[in-house]
């Protein structure tokens, strides 16, 4: 694995750089009430590009079974231990947000107005506080207080509904278009939004960050092609949703796939020259009654070669076709590590480098996370807490 953040990026109009180059968001001071995956993705974006993200955490109890672990997700961050349901660490949580640019909240509407920590008290004592509220449905409407997953969200929103073969039931993309597409990513970028505003303003302001906004946000080029009357509401039959043979994923002879996504007519012509088809005589490649008679065919010829040899026959075309790695693979491939895409992460594995990159002052993958409440007394001495005043709140359990 590379250990510097990128490599050369001269092509770029940038020297090689260093770890210790300024980043995008120094000096920003980020608040992270501990959530699961989308709330801590949009932290670990923020921290990528040099924000000072400090998590808090609960405290371990002993006997609970509460295994405290290193999130892969906080890389880059400090985290704090507090029992927030204490009314002594909700008045300490209060007090990290009066020295913060940003507040990142996880859970459901109403839960931090009971702790005493709602935009209210909080943005009463930093006005230019940015409060984000990450949720799956939002802080209002009908289902605003229920429970629900990635699953859910991306249901109502009209995203789950696409990704389907035609005659078969949706196929949940694991989490990543709820969670970290329309919430993590989405609540990342609102809370730059706000900050950039508030050089003008000089004030805060809320961002109701909502997975079921965000998605449905994520599905507007469909939305506009179903208004057009370009995408059909029966899934697997239209041109991106594997209705179409030069738009899908083909089984090799060893078991493995290609994707292809040969769209264009010039790009099709190579796709059907490097599958050996380029003299037969086919039909149109817009002949969608033939569409399923040609996905037949694709899949007879892709089977007869292994994903290595599709994958040598194919690289350095514009046939638009590519091997599909897994997790494992990923890091490996050619092309991710020419551009140090992956970088050694916490405990030494591969992870995904800080993105999108920018040629003079980059984001960094760090390689490290905290256990919680590693940096507790760390950042309560920063609060402007006295040692004391730390092992009397520790004595207490309501620090960890």
């Amino acid at each position: 694995m590379a250990s510097a953040p990128y490599s050369d990026l001269g092509r770029l109009g940038g020297p090689l750089v260093k770890e210790n180059i300024m980043r995008p968001l120094e000096g920003v001071r980020v608040i992270e009430m501990a959530g699961l995956a989308p709330a801590p993705y949009a932290g670990m974006i923020l921290a990528d590009f040099g924000a000072d993200v400090v998590r808090v955490d609960r405290p371990a109890v002993k006997g609970t079974g509460f295994d405290p672990t290193r999130d892969y997700l906080a890389r880059g961050k400090r985290s704090v231990a507090v029992n927030i349901k204490d009314p002594r660490g909700a008045e300490l949580a209060l007090k990290l947000c009066e020295g913060a640019d940003v507040l990142i909240e996880p859970y459901r509407p109403g839960v931090m107005e009971k702790l005493g920590l709602g935009p209210e008290p909080t943005m009463a004592a930093n006005p230019s506080l940015i409060y984000a509220r990450l949720t799956g449905w939002g802080q209002d409407g009908p289902y605003a207080a229920m429970a629900g997953h990635d699953i859910n969200y991306i249901a109502i929103s009209g995203a789950l509904g696409v990704v389907a073969r035609r005659g078969e039931r949706p196929l949940a993309p694991v989490n990543m278009l709820g969670d970290f597409a329309g919430g993590g990513m989405l609540c990342a970028m609102g809370i730059v939004l706000a900050l950039f505003e508030r050089t003008r303003s000089g004030v805060g302001q809320v961002v109701d960050a909502a997975m079921v906004d965000g998605a449905a946000n994520l599905a507007a080029f469909l939305y506009g092609f179903h208004a057009a009357g370009y995408w059909s509401d029966e899934a697997g039959t239209n041109l991106l949703d594997s209705g179409s043979h030069f738009y899908d994923t083909y089984e090799t002879a060893d078991g493995k796939h290609m994707a292809v996504g040969a769209i264009e007519p010039q790009f099709y012509a190579e796709l059907l020259d490097g599958l050996g088809l380029a003299n037969e005589d086919l039909p149109h490649q817009m002949d969608r009654g033939q569409w399923p008679a040609m996905k037949e065919k694709l899949a007879e010829v892709f089977k007869t070669k292994t994903r290595q040899e599709w994958t040598e026959i194919f690289d350095s075309t514009d046939a638009c076709v590519a091997p599909v790695m897994n997790l494992g693979e990923a890091p490996s491939h050619p092309h991710n590590q020419a551009r140090a895409a992956f970088v050694d992460g916490v405990n030494g594995d591969a992870a995904p480098q800080a993105a999108p990159r920018l040629s003079r002052t980059p984001g960094h993958c760090s390689g490290s996370a905290p256990l919680p409440g590693e940096q507790s007394d760390e950042v309560l001495a920063e609060a402007g807490l006295s040692d004391s005043e730390i092992a009397e709140l520790r004595d207490a359990a309501v620090i960890a």
